[in-house]
């Protein structure tokens, strides 16, 4: 059973972003301090990728534990409504394999960074790093 009311909910998941959340900006603010140049949400390619490196063929996926089904403690199952919830997560990685699928057939190098690893800023400059640069 929801705690809240359909309005309480409703306001409460308006708030939630797509675009710039907070793992995505600690991404980018990271890339940009490495000094590398990118383009965000390229609606042409599959997917809208985050960070798009153009010249380089590569692109970033900066994913939320939760929205994606990552398993770790962030990406845990809401226990209220799972039947709203499973279908409706399982079909964001389903969407996700896809786009990634979609994209490499195309020719790009595709990395995925899940918000539970934006906590460890310096390995995770040196997994960007050896990606970009491979």
């Amino acid at each position: 059973m929801d705690t809240l009311t359909h309005e309480q909910r409703s306001e409460r998941m308006s708030l939630v972003r797509s675009k710039d959340t907070k793992p995505e900006l600690a991404v980018c603010r990271l890339v940009s301090s490495l000094r590398y140049r990118y383009r965000k949400h390229v609606r042409a390619l599959p997917g809208a990728p985050d960070l798009v490196f153009t010249g380089r063929r590569k692109v970033i996926f900066v994913h939320g534990c939760f929205w994606h089904r990552h398993a770790c403690v962030l990406g845990r199952m809401p226990k209220s409504r799972e039947e709203f919830w499973r279908p409706k997560l399982e079909g964001n990685r389903v969407r996700d394999r896809r786009t990634v699928r979609q994209l490499r057939d195309e020719g790009w190098c595709v990395l995925v960074i899940w918000e539970c690893q934006t906590a460890n800023l310096d390995r995770l400059a040196r997994r960007v790093r050896k990606f970009l640069d491979a």
